[in-house]
């Protein structure tokens, strides 16, 4: 059977914890034959209807369904159209989530001349419109192995360091835009010092980080751990950072379940994982971590069902209130959703 496939994934069924407990999914794709699939609004659905009340979910650039013809800077906006008209076919089927956020792509670059990237984020909103367009990612993900990777960064050099870059940062902050991004755990330190200078903008930390498992980093798993530690000690001392809890089945970073003949269970994630989970928690506390799937990439390991059983049993021993923030809350109010 094929990683990721509906009967592959098929093979783990589970009991859903706490049925009724309103979710907020910050982070999923959609797209046309990425890993020989197609995930559109039918197959998030599909996900999303598996057991789990998750309510709302927000979009999050993954470079599909770009306008190849336009000029390189404006190409991104082809994926904002076709990801608003199906955010809007969600909210015609009561009872279905609703794709309430859209985080589109925009090169923050343009910074350096900040008219023109002023109207390329207009542009994003007069196509979305201030309800649904919510921020931008320019991933900063760059490894120098990347032929090592199966989903290699796709970002310049040292993107946190430029001071176009961080212009552009600024002037989405003034907007009322957040931004997100994905990158390495040997790019945190970067990150952190990238924080530290735009205090004013909103800044959300995809996938931990990414601490890497596989090429030149396999093997090294401890290390890699305890510096980690570190650095998502230092972020947390940034008011203006929130972090994602997820995205740690991605085939980088290591765990090898797309390689076998059957995904993850939850308590697999729970015991390969729980460390990562607690730290960031303690660091940022509930009220700055939002649970996220990652969804198709994790699927990639993880059935959807699972991966929420999992969240729910690594957040098991937190108050309902703590519960709640990091399910929705945080979610609701970073992504300024209903």
């Amino acid at each position: 059977m094929i990683p990721g496939s509906a009967a592959w994934l098929q093979q783990i069924q589970e009991d859903i914890i706490d049925p009724q407990r309103p979710i907020i999914d910050p982070h999923h794709h959609l797209w046309r034959k990425r890993f020989n699939q197609d995930y559109l609004l039918a197959d998030l659905w599909a996900d999303t209807d598996s057991g789990h009340n998750i309510q709302q979910t927000v979009f999050v650039e993954c470079r599909a369904f770009y306008h190849k013809e336009a000029a390189a800077h404006l190409q991104s906006l082809g994926e904002t159209s076709v990801i608003t008209d199906i955010a809007r076919q969600s909210h015609q089927q009561p009872g279905k989530a609703q794709l309430n956020g859209i985080v589109a792509n925009a090169d923050l670059r343009l910074g350096a001349d900040p008219g023109v990237l002023r109207e390329v984020l207009q542009a994003h909103q007069q196509i979305a419109g201030d309800s649904l367009l919510k921020g931008i990612r320019q991933s900063g993900a760059r490894d120098p192995r990347p032929e090592d990777l199966v989903i290699p960064g796709p970002a310049p050099a040292f993107l946190y360091g430029q001071e176009s870059f961080r212009q552009g940062l600024k002037l989405l902050g003034e907007m009322g835009l957040s931004y997100d991004t994905w990158h390495y755990h040997h790019q945190n330190e970067d990150f952190c010092d990238l924080a530290e200078a735009v205090p004013d903008t909103p800044l959300v930390l995809d996938h931990f980080g990414t601490p890497l498992g596989v090429g030149i980093y396999q093997g090294s798993r401890d290390a890699i751990f305890k510096q980690w530690k570190q650095d998502m000690r230092r972020l947390s001392r940034c008011p203006n950072v929130y972090v994602k809890l997820g995205g740690l089945a991605m085939p980088d970073n290591g765990f090898g379940w797309h390689t076998r003949e059957r995904p993850a269970s939850s308590d697999e994630l729970v015991s390969a994982q729980k460390p990562y989970y607690m730290h960031m928690i303690e660091c940022f506390g509930p009220e700055r971590c939002m649970f996220e799937s990652n969804f198709p990439v994790d699927r990639l390991s993880i059935s959807y069902p699972v991966v929420w059983n999992a969240f729910k049993k690594l957040s098991a021993e937190f108050s309902e209130t703590e519960k709640h923030a990091m399910f929705y809350g945080t979610a609701a109010r970073v992504y300024r959703l209903n």
